[in-house]
């Protein structure tokens, strides 16, 4: 998360010192706000409740650069429930426009229109668009991808970073655009020696991709063209237009309708993969506290403090008053009509700890009302930055751990416990967890882990709310984190994944992917962390330059056994429906070894130096197990194993644990 750089500061506009508690608006509950063209011309219907005039000025481009004079103002007229509207003859798709806002204090805002769905260059003036005039060539056909919650394995990734290496197979032209996507059969050589991109994930077995954000966001200049070293990077966790793709990855960020078609068309070519699309979302906050919102209905999209100062529990200067009657709208609407207009599958929600329960189960039943809609994902971050400024007499209930259990079960969240107890505290990068040097200390968490934390006081009312992971684009990459924990200061061999002298950095990537693809619940992983992705020790690589967080598609090809790790736990996991939900019989033990029973296979986890034993008797335990009963007593053979040694068939009653090592044993 970021400042922006494209700074959208007038001298007409300052921000607004509220009344507190927030005004009691009228709510529009119609939608058509927004630009509607419909032929013959288009309307234009604004919410501006404190208002008392609006202008709107249109343009035959999309930035002061291009045009700086409209080609015509028209008045808006008063309309219901605090709108504003006019209707133009003979304006339609791809004409640019913006407002001019007055207010009783004689102040003047320029503003685009928060309810717009095309823009123009880096989004400083709305676009008419006739979306109908967007859709690529079969887009009617497009459908979302059958993916059963056991073979749910989402990949997270940045549009940017997926192709942006030279080696990604891409074409240059398409390298960290939407179209990257496009192309099905890329490799590493260009000849097929070692599949890149999309061809890579239908390998792998990724049945979603989770994209960072790609609404329009105010951190890049869209003007800097593709390839230029000028060319900066960024998240893209600042939101400008939410409801307009971002032009920096587009062919021609100037054409408002090229980046909703690119858009459209990678989305259908991952569709065409089997692979859903999980769209990265803010409505926690806005890019800054100059924005189309406050500009346009000032003191009411964002929380403001006692004293009238901006609430800031985001870190990011401001956070959205999402208990707002039409910011709730809004935000509802605006998912609402991603999924419907671009198909998206998923919604991952950044801070949810920052938006009340009310708003997020009112999303989650909007998108149940839509075709299919019930099939669509959502989970988020149960935490927030900082605190937030609430009233205190609304009642407000935020989306954090404390508010989990007022959600909707089929709203999921990201699983921190499971993360720290594998890997280490997140905050503290020397601080060791289970695979990183404190094994004893954390087993009893892995065995809770497993279970989705089952029986515990982190237990939710669905497994499938639990996201299990133990990387993400924010933090240290896992390889880092474990470079961190394990040499406190670590080489750029190290880093580079090189010689002998790392292979205990890569027993416990082994064991870590081992441990999220057994346990119950939905695994998730970063971009790369199956083939140890490293930032070189940058945690928080928001606008570190593309070359550091690109995807590495040479390093990939070089660490393939661990690749193959994870696409055996992915095959696996898909072939055995007991995974996702089916309780586990986890084995007392006095040592740091986990083993559990899930369905007909038993996992082993040995993170010690150690070669230990399982006695096979436990998991004979008749029960939710009595079949097990007909089976010899040392019928057990390792189906899969990842470490140094694999283990030969059980004897002696036992089944034997070697060092760093996960194993999944199976009955003969």
């Amino acid at each position: 998360m970021s400042e922006p750089i494209r700074a959208l500061a007038l001298a007409e506009w300052t921000p607004a010192e509220p009344a507190l508690p927030c005004p009691d608006y009228p709510v529009y509950a119609d939608d058509d706000l927004g630009a509607i063209p419909d032929g013959k011309g288009a309307t234009f219907r604004v919410w501006a409740p404190t208002a008392t005039g609006v202008t709107l000025r249109l343009f035959a481009a999309g930035s002061p650069e291009e045009c700086a004079d409209p080609q015509e103002c028209h008045e808006l007229t008063p309309g219901a429930q605090g709108t504003w509207l006019v209707r133009c003859d003979g304006i339609g798709h791809g004409i640019y426009y913006d407002y001019l806002v007055r207010f009783a204090d004689g102040t003047t805002h320029r503003t685009a229109d928060p309810w717009a769905r095309a823009a123009g260059v880096n989004g400083r003036r709305s676009m008419v668009v006739n979306l109908a005039l967007t859709d690529p060539q079969g887009w009617s056909r497009d459908s979302r991808p059958h993916v059963a919650s056991h073979e749910l394995v989402i990949w997270e990734t940045h549009i940017n970073d997926f192709s942006h290496d030279e080696h990604s197979g891409v074409p240059a032209e398409h390298r960290g655009t939407y179209l990257a996507f496009t192309h099905s059969d890329t490799s590493v050589d260009g000849e097929g020696r070692f599949p890149t991109c999309v061809a890579y994930l239908k390998r792998l077995g990724v049945t979603a991709v989770q994209l960072l954000p790609f609404y329009d966001y105010g951190s890049v200049d869209e003007s800097v063209p593709l390839g230029s070293p000028d060319r900066s990077f960024n998240w893209g966790y600042d939101p400008l237009n939410y409801n307009v793709p971002e032009g920096s990855y587009s062919t021609d960020p100037f054409d408002g309708a090229t980046r909703i078609r690119e858009c459209k068309r990678m989305i259908q070519s991952l569709h065409a993969a089997g692979i859903k699309v999980i769209m990265d979302v803010v409505y926690n906050h806005m890019f800054s506290t100059d924005n189309w919102f406050e500009r346009m209905i000032p003191g009411y999209a964002l929380r403001r403090r006692a004293d009238g100062s901006f609430a800031d529990g985001s870190a990011c200067t401001n956070d959205v008053a999402s208990e707002h009657p039409m910011m709730r709208k809004y935000i509802v609407d605006s998912v609402t009509y991603w999924a419907s207009e671009y198909h998206i599958d998923g919604f991952r929600f950044d801070l949810m700890g920052l938006i009340d329960v009310d708003t997020m189960n009112a999303i989650r039943t909007a998108l149940d009302a839509l075709p299919g809609g019930a099939t669509i994902l959502m989970h988020g971050e149960p935490w927030a930055a900082r605190e937030s400024a609430l009233d205190p007499v609304a009642g407000t209930i935020l989306a954090d751990k404390r508010g989990l259990a007022r959600l909707s079960p089929r709203i999921g969240a990201f699983c921190d416990s499971t993360r720290d107890a594998v890997r280490g505290h997140v905050f503290y990068q020397w601080v060791p967890g289970y695979l990183t040097g404190a094994a004893g200390d954390y087993a009893d968490d892995i065995r809770s882990a497993v279970d989705a934390w089952r029986g515990t006081s982190r237990e939710l009312a669905s497994v499938g709310q639990v996201i299990q992971y133990v990387s993400a684009h924010d933090d240290l990459t896992l390889w880092d984190k474990m470079c961190a924990a394990t040499r406190r200061m670590p080489t750029a061999a190290d880093y580079d994944a090189q010689g002998e002298d790392r292979a205990d950095l890569k027993a416990a990537n082994l064991l870590a992917a081992g441990i999220v693809f057994s346990s119950a619940g939905v695994p998730f992983l970063l971009s790369g962390e199956e083939f140890a992705r490293t930032k070189h020790g940058v945690s928080d690589s928001f606008s570190s330059p593309a070359q550091l967080n690109q995807l590495d598609w040479r390093r990939a090809e070089r660490m393939a056994d661990l690749v193959e790790h994870y696409r055996e736990l992915i095959r696996t996991r898909r072939e055995n429906p007991a995974y996702f939900g089916g309780a586990r019989m986890v084995m007392p033990r006095e040592d740091a070894a986990v083993v559990f029973r899930v369905g007909n296979d038993c996992i082993a986890i040995n993170p010690t130096d150690d070669t230990l034993t399982q006695p096979t008797e436990p998991l004979e335990i008749a029960g939710p197990y009595d079949e097990v009963a007909q089976i010899a007593p040392n019928g057990w053979v390792c189906a899969y194993c990842a470490g140094a040694e694999r283990p030969a068939a059980s004897t002696d009653r036992r089944i034997v644990l070697p060092p760093h090592t996960f194993a999944i044993w199976r009955r003969a």
